[in-house]
């Protein structure tokens, strides 16, 4: 079957081949959209077509029912290879992801492991054929036009892709294999609204949009801003307990925010100082919240960039959210510390009507301390009750030990809903990461500027910001992420959630009390243990790797001596791992060896100084263990350097998926004759 990769020389060929499209005015096309996605102003309007956002997942199907709060339903944890349904089409399966009525259009795919879903297919309309198809991982790296960087790509092992794929009537996605993550973004518009299906060559017709957008994506702090503008420019110092105060007048926006402060405790003084905005002269201001978490960092600075904020290399703080008023706004700074901040910078604003849709910009902040992470519990970012549209938020996670915080899903509710809309797999699955990474990362869209290590211990500042995949609400909306840590203990959380709506909409959040107004430093670590003699796997010299990735692997969770090994994955049979090891004198030598055993583990032979240790090694187990030790056997070693080769020779049948991994803890030399 011809494979519809969406590849450049494809696109190509399908102008060669397919009559051009007869002109039509539908309201929503692929160009509309891709605009869409560097479109800040248009956040500040409610949406006109007007549409839902939901999410489809693999989310662990066991959780039904949010008043059984146990790990066997609404906190299951199984995220892995859930799907709809399984069809069957030209005799190959087919896992179906996704099956939407339309008008609608596709904004976000993530996968935290691409490469184990196989061949994506993607069907319009009920079409019998594909209108995309291949590979899952190739649509997600960021290497395959359309698909291209920054639009797409890999961050911190997560795959994403923000490339818009609407379609008029319905929409069904399907994987040739089951057992991978996945998250899918889309929109619903109502039936009257007339969208055009994409169509694998508007990618090429639109080559100048999409190059045009993705420069604007890989550089968001510099988006282009047109129309009469006025600069209000302000430096001031701020005593302990003082507050400054700007007043816009006339019917306008403010544009773009920048702020550099300057304090003898920035960190401490981005947190103590109070942003407040009020427009139109309302009783409540709409913007209430932390200097630095306004801005999208916490704690202190961490320079990101983004498209609605950001932090430049220079510690200046940026804000490019539009910020509709009628008549008025009013920005003011308090300082709620004990030492004096300056700061400098200057407020944009220019000409905006006021219509019928337009939606003020609202900020909420929340903190909590010291949260228990066992009994599990959903912790509310933000509710509210109104009109308008979320588009982000920002994440400072204090953690006190190096264990995973970040297992809980995040549970949208929009308009009611007692199911949510949104069903996550993972809190670093919703920011567009994976695998608890501690890789540092920005985005235009979400962001991972700050995670102090090691593994996930200490503070952590995460981000994602709605654009295309903005959540529309008409009644209220209801944001929660499980609080489910991998131990026992308790973590301090403080979330900024950035939203528009309509005058009169409510905001649940109590207003800031400034004793919230903190920083918890985590407790030090202690010193990992390490087994007394062992030459750690992860200290071992890679002589030669034919295939695959060796790297290291850190976590408290297994007994790992020193909580690293020496990883090894995706490599093929065939394939063989040289490693160096010294040996204190000649001799001979009864070597042992710890493993790690898993689902995805493969098959070895190992062999010492080229003589085979025994017969091949089966490292596959229906979970994560850590092995005794293994004896491999007496070996003539020499002083110096000698060698471990590892070879894949396959897999366990049940071993799924096979990526073949191998983990090596340790080896451990004891000389023969004390042996005896």
């Amino acid at each position: 079957m011809p494979k519809h990769l969406v590849t450049s020389a494809f696109l190509a060929m399908l102008l060669l081949t397919v009559p051009a499209a007869s002109p039509r005015a539908a309201e929503v096309t692929f160009e509309s959209l891709v605009r869409e996605m560097t479109d800040l102003d248009a956040l500040a309007s409610f949406p006109d077509p007007a549409f839902d956002c939901a999410q489809a997942s693999s989310y662990d199907r066991r959780s039904t029912d949010p008043a059984v709060l146990t790990d066997e339903n609404w906190f299951a944890n199984g995220d892995r290879g859930h799907h709809i349904r399984k069809e069957t089409r030209n005799g190959a399966d087919e896992w179906v992801m996704l099956d939407a009525e339309g008008p609608g259009a596709i904004v976000r795919i993530w996968s935290a492991n691409a490469p184990d879903a196989g061949i994506v297919r993607i069907y319009l309309d009920n079409a019998p054929e594909p209108i995309i198809e291949m590979p899952l991982q190739d649509m997600l790296d960021g290497a395959h036009a359309p698909f291209l960087a920054p639009i797409a790509g890999v961050r911190a092992l997560g795959w994403n892709s923000h490339l818009p794929i609407p379609y008029a009537r319905h929409c069904k996605i399907t994987a040739s294999q089951p057992n991978f993550y996945y998250q899918i973004n889309y929109r619903t518009y109502t039936k009257n609204v007339d969208v055009e299906s994409f169509r694998p060559e508007q990618a090429l017709a639109a080559q100048d949009l999409l190059e045009n957008t993705r420069q604007i994506l890989a550089s968001p702090d510099t988006l282009p801003q047109t129309g009469p503008r006025a600069i209000t420019n302000y430096n001031e110092t701020i005593a302990p307990g003082a507050r400054v105060e700007m007043r816009l007048e006339g019917e306008g926006a403010i544009q773009t925010i920048t702020c550099r402060p300057t304090a003898r405790d920035l960190e401490r003084a981005l947190r103590q100082c109070v942003l407040t905005i009020t427009f139109d002269d309302q009783k409540t201001p709409s913007v209430e919240a932390p200097l630095g978490d306004f801005f999208g960092t916490a704690p202190g600075i961490n320079p990101y960039k983004s498209l609605p904020s950001g932090v430049h290399d220079d510690g200046t703080l940026y804000s490019q959210w539009v910020m509709p008023y009628r008549k008025s706004a009013t920005l003011r700074l308090t300082n709620h510390g004990d030492a004096p901040v300056e700061v400098d910078g200057a407020v944009v604003s220019g000409p905006r009507p006021w219509t019928p849709r337009s939606l003020y910009f609202h900020t909420t902040w929340r903190a909590q301390f010291d949260i228990p992470t066992q009994p599990r519990q959903d912790w509310t970012f933000v509710a509210m009750k109104g009109k308008g549209r979320f588009v982000g938020d920002m994440l400072h996670v204090t953690n006190p030990v190096k264990n995973w915080w970040g297992e809980g899903d995040e549970k949208i509710y929009v308009d009611g809903e007692t199911f949510p809309s949104h069903f996550g797999t993972g809190s670093e699955d919703y920011f567009g990461y994976a695998w608890c990474s501690n890789e540092l990362f920005v985005h235009a869209y979400h962001n991972q500027p700050r995670c102090d290590g090691p593994n996930n211990y200490g503070q952590t500042c995460v981000s994602r910001f709605h654009i295309l995949d903005t959540i529309p609400f008409t009644k209220d909306f209801k944001f929660d992420m499980e609080v489910w840590h991998s131990v026992n203990t308790r973590v301090s959380m403080a979330a900024t959630s950035y939203w528009y709506a309509r005058p009169g909409a409510k905001d649940l959040a109590k207003p800031i009390d400034p004793a919230d107004l903190r920083i918890v430093t985590p407790p030090p670590l202690p010193e990992p243990k390490r087994v007394e003699g062992a030459l750690e796997g992860e200290k071992l010299e890679i002589l030669s790797v034919s295939g695959g990735k060796p790297s290291i692997q850190r976590s408290s969770v297994w007994t790992w001596s020193g909580e690293e090994q020496l990883w090894w994955v995706d490599g093929a049979p065939g394939d063989v791992l040289a490693l160096g090891f010294d040996a204190p004198e000649d001799g001979s030598y009864n070597v042992y060896a710890v493993f790690t055993k898993a689902i995805d583990y493969g098959v070895m032979q190992l062999s010492v100084n080229g003589v085979k240790a025994g017969e091949p090694l089966d490292f596959f187990n229906d979970g994560v263990i850590v092995s005794e030790e293994v004896h491999l056997g007496a070996f003539n070693l020499k002083q110096g350097q000698n060698t471990l080769a590892v070879e894949i020779t396959g897999a366990n049948e049940k071993c799924d998926p096979k990526r073949h991994m191998f983990g090596l803890d340790y080896l451990l030399l004891r000389p023969v004759r004390d042996s005896n």
